[in-house]
């Protein structure tokens, strides 16, 4: 049966004293960090709050729990609005008056703020790993921060930053950009101390918020329209690299393997571009190229079976492509490659 507490939500470090109360262990607190380690009746980790200036703050997790724990945030006069990332196990988010049930999974994020009569549930699963980092703006605190620049912000943020008290029940679940995704390894893994931490980590949380606010505006476009790369994007296209590599033999089209990785046809293209500055057919051939090379230097195949090899039909287009990337004719490199291992 999960492990159930209500916590207040004024501020990140409220939530880990409070927190830490309920499973009857003691925080630590020095300057702007309170922190502690989960009890090892109930598990391994740990959960850890950094307030910032302007009511922004932070809440950092990493924990693999021994029976299921939610938790509930009551109802507050100043309901934040929260931002969380999650790096690993899926976690249950409810809401008590919208009736709303939704798994976040690894690498989304949503951003979310209770409404004034309402509770709000996260709910973590045992003897899984979880990891999330929380942004927490008090925008009532956070107001003289943005005001001159709120009229230029768009109607949908601009509404969302003006209802300082949270009243509006608020809800945003996608799938994170790759750069936010190396933002918060970089907080994570930040190994600085005192002053300059301070200083690092509350310029990567504006980096953060910054970079997943353009997000964002860009989630409101249709699909082919949105311009950012999300996290699991990435690593669809990463799995539409394997593909490539393990099947050059393979004539594969575009359009088919981004059915395979379950992409459309310009999300993979896009992707591609921005990932390795060129397009798919062009990286599917190079690597052709670059495995032909390698056989030529380490196979006893003559150059007809390597064409075949790497899934070119036309031996005199594989020459083409071979002296345009290497200035030789598969011919002219496999004769220089034989008297170079021969006098080796």
């Amino acid at each position: 049966m999960a492990k159930k507490d209500i916590i207040k939500h004024d501020c990140v470090k409220q939530i880990i004293f409070e927190l830490a109360s309920k499973l009857k262990v003691k925080p630590d607190e020095e300057n702007n960090e309170a922190c502690f380690d989960i009890p090892k009746k109930l598990g391994n980790g740990y959960f850890k709050a950094i307030d910032f200036d302007f009511g922004v703050g932070i809440i950092m997790a990493d924990f693999l729990l021994k029976k299921e724990l939610e938790l509930s945030f009551g109802k507050e006069s100043i309901n934040p609005l929260k931002i969380l990332f999650n790096l690993e196990t899926p976690i249950l988010f409810k809401s008590e008056s919208k009736d709303e049930n939704s798994k976040i999974n690894r690498l989304e994020s949503v951003m979310f703020s209770a409404s004034t009569n309402e509770t709000h549930f996260l709910s973590f699963e045992k003897s899984k790993p979880t990891t999330f980092f929380c942004i927490h703006i008090n925008r009532k605190v956070f107001e003289p921060k943005i005001e001159q620049f709120i009229n230029d912000m768009s109607e949908d943020l601009e509404t969302l930053f003006r209802d300082l008290n949270g009243i509006n029940h608020f809800f945003h679940k996608a799938f994170y950009t790759l750069e936010i995704a190396a933002l918060i390894e970089q907080f994570r893994a930040s190994e600085l101390t005192d002053f300059m931490q301070s200083v690092f980590l509350e310029g990567k949380t504006y980096e953060v918020l910054t970079q997943y606010l353009q997000q964002f505006t860009d989630d409101l476009n249709e699909p082919d329209k949105q311009k950012l790369l999300r996290k699991a994007t990435v690593n669809k296209i990463e799995e539409a690299v394997e593909i490539i590599k393990k099947e050059l033999d393979v004539r594969i089209s575009v359009n088919a393997l981004a059915k395979r990785v379950c992409l459309n046809q310009n999300t993979l293209q896009n992707g591609f571009k921005q990932l390795f500055k060129t397009s798919v057919n062009e990286y599917i051939r190079d690597h052709k190229i670059e495995r032909a090379k390698t056989l030529l230097e380490n196979s006893d195949l003559n150059i007809t079976e390597i064409t075949y090899k790497i899934g070119i039909n036309s031996r005199s287009y594989f020459s083409k492509l071979f002296k345009e990337r290497y200035g030789l004719t598969p011919k002219q490199y496999l004769t220089q490659s034989r008297k170079v291992t021969k006098s080796a």
